[in-house]
């Protein structure tokens, strides 16, 4: 008896989801009469205004050309008038002229004979009828004004409903990634020249290989691109990849969207690590500012950490949930930290190999600024560049302005305007650290190592503050300059 009221039950549950389905279709199949109804009603007005726009056109073209024969004609009817006018004048004059001379030659008085007929001889030479040219001035074939729309009407008999708007293909060959820009291109299946523009979407992803159907990142919109090709610029590769789509729109309706495609961003994304910096350094994602009272302020937090509490620190933010293959584990906290004058903070991804690059903007009343990279076994107490595990540029504004490159407590002058913001690029593997001014790419200076372990980002600043930015490709202009040698020419090796 329990198991058919188990079952029964099980039957009910099942018909009122499906009711529910059933329910839910309905009131879908509704709302799509009234759809149907009003959307059928919209291009039904948009059809009628179409035509009334192509009948005022038509009307205000026949206007002009009607306006065109009425002048040509009024025109020609002056000029033909005004010279049948002149002929009139000229006839009535000849035929005076030829009826004096008849009478004359009829005469019998020999005697005015003579000086009649030269009268009648100087008044035929300047007669208006031997002057008067006897050709039209203008023509009585109006065929100029004739009109042909046979072309035109095949035109207007072939017209149809806009169709869809074909999928775009994307060129994945012709597509590129370089200097934080996209460049993507596509083409479209068969000519279409009712096209009249396309929309781009796109979103980040850390996922190879198709779109997902869910993905916590949404779709960016771009619209009203005219031409097959688009570029996308200042863009933060903060995640791996990219995927786009394309989309054809005609004046009436939009296409489906082209197949997605998934590109690679690589770029060196990193944090940082507050569980490191020195406890007067107060530490915002990627923001950093000497603070001093931090000391009182961390020691309260501890406090707080050993019972009384717990408090939020962007190590434990819900930005870090997910870590980096290389993100170093934050297991350098509490005595780890740096202390007394290493006001040092160091960033949480290990550099192992190939090329890095990122950018810091320090603020210039900074009393003291530094940036480069060190190994993780930096002692607690070390400053960047005095030791043999650090290598950095370093900017001071304490009694003496100075600007110098420092690697084991050896330091050399530079001789360059100091940039609000510096690129730093690392080539672990040729062994290069490279500075440059960010804006102009100026190279700055370059040190020539052997990387004997992995490197970490390291900043340290001391009456100021500073902000890093991560997600940045290696710039083209950086990669050229390392291809013509200039960085190794411009390498100190007494720092090296």
């Amino acid at each position: 008896m329990e198991d058919q009221r188990e079952a029964l039950r099980k039957i009910i549950t099942t018909l009122a989801v499906k009711n529910e389905e059933i329910q839910s279709f309905i009131y879908s199949l509704k709302q799509m009469l009234l759809n149907v109804e009003a959307n059928s009603t919209k291009v039904q007005e948009d059809l009628e205004a179409e035509f009334q726009s192509l009948f005022s056109l038509l009307e205000e073209l026949k206007e002009g050309m009607l306006m065109k024969i009425k002048q040509d004609r009024a025109s020609r009817t002056y000029e033909l008038q005004n010279q049948l006018a002149a002929c009139t004048r000229a006839l009535e004059s000849s035929e005076e002229l030829l009826e004096t001379a008849n009478q004359t030659l009829q005469a019998t008085d020999s005697e005015d004979f003579p000086q009649a007929a030269k009268q009648i001889k100087d008044g035929v030479t300047m007669a208006p009828a031997f002057r008067l040219s006897l050709k039209a001035k203008v023509s009585d074939n109006m065929s100029h004004l004739m009109v042909d729309f046979a072309q035109e009407r095949r035109m207007l008999q072939a017209l149809k409903f806009l169709p869809v708007p074909g999928a775009p293909v994307i060129d994945l060959a012709e597509s590129l990634v370089a200097d934080n820009c996209v460049t993507l291109v596509w083409r479209m299946p068969d000519e279409d020249s009712k096209i009249d523009h396309y929309v781009l979407e796109y979103r980040r992803t850390n996922f190879e290989g198709p779109p997902r159907l869910k993905e916590e990142q949404p779709w960016m919109v771009i619209e009203g691109i005219r031409q097959t090709e688009f570029t996308l610029t200042g863009l933060k590769f903060d995640m791996k990849y990219m995927n786009f789509r394309v989309k054809a729109c005609n004046k009436a309706v939009a296409g489906e969207f082209s197949e997605s495609v998934t590109l690679e961003t690589p770029a060196f994304m990193f944090r940082l690590d507050a569980s490191t910096s020195h406890q007067n350094l107060r530490v915002d994602d990627l923001s950093v500012e000497w603070d001093a009272m931090g000391g009182k302020v961390q020691d309260m937090k501890t406090r707080e950490k050993d019972g009384k509490g717990r408090t939020a620190s962007p190590v434990n933010s819900p930005a870090r949930g997910v870590p980096s293959p290389k993100r170093m584990p934050s297991g350098r906290g509490g005595r780890d930290r740096f202390t007394a004058e290493s006001y040092t903070v160091l960033g949480d991804t290990l550099i192992d190999g190939g090329e890095h690059y990122w950018e810091v903007r320090y603020e210039p009343d900074s009393k003291a600024f530094g940036v480069g990279v060190a190994y993780r076994s930096l002692g607690r107490f070390e400053q960047l560049g005095k030791t043999a595990a650090s290598w950095c540029l370093h900017v001071n504004n304490w009694l003496q302005v100075s600007f110098t490159a420092k690697h084991a407590n050896k330091a050399k002058v530079l001789d360059a305007p100091v940039p609000d913001c510096l690129g730093v690029h690392c080539d672990f593997h040729q062994g290069l650290l490279s500075f440059y001014n960010a804006r102009t790419k100026q190279l700055l200076h370059t040190f020539k190592a052997k990387f004997t372990q992995p490197l970490l980002p390291a900043f340290t600043v001391w009456c100021g503050s500073f902000q890093v930015t991560t997600g940045l490709q290696v710039p083209s202009s950086v990669r050229c300059l390392q291809k013509r040698g200039s960085a190794t020419s411009s390498s100190n090796t007494s720092l090296t």
